[in-house]
């Protein structure tokens, strides 16, 4: 089989969030993002709440516990 055929899942290895989005940081190097708005408990947040989030599943998503958010990479993937 060939390598091209071998799909990669995409894993957050870390989370930036500005004023206007979320960006997830791949393992392989991309960086995607998706606008704030999408998200409305991440988007009504307090800055504390928004830098309190850990990697689920090795990195297929991020959780925020203080407000109850995940987000999976697949998500930011399919919209972007």
């Amino acid at each position: 089989m060939s390598t091209l055929a071998i799909r990669l899942d995409p894993h957050a290895v870390d989370v930036t969030i500005d004023a206007a989005a979320l960006h997830f940081i791949l393992a392989d190097g991309r960086e995607i993002s998706a606008p704030l708005e999408w998200f409305p408990r991440l988007r009504d947040a307090t800055s504390e709440q928004r830098q309190h989030w850990r990697l689920i599943g090795m990195g297929v998503g991020v959780h925020w516990p203080d407000i109850d958010e995940d987000i999976a990479v697949a998500t930011l993937m399919r919209n972007n």
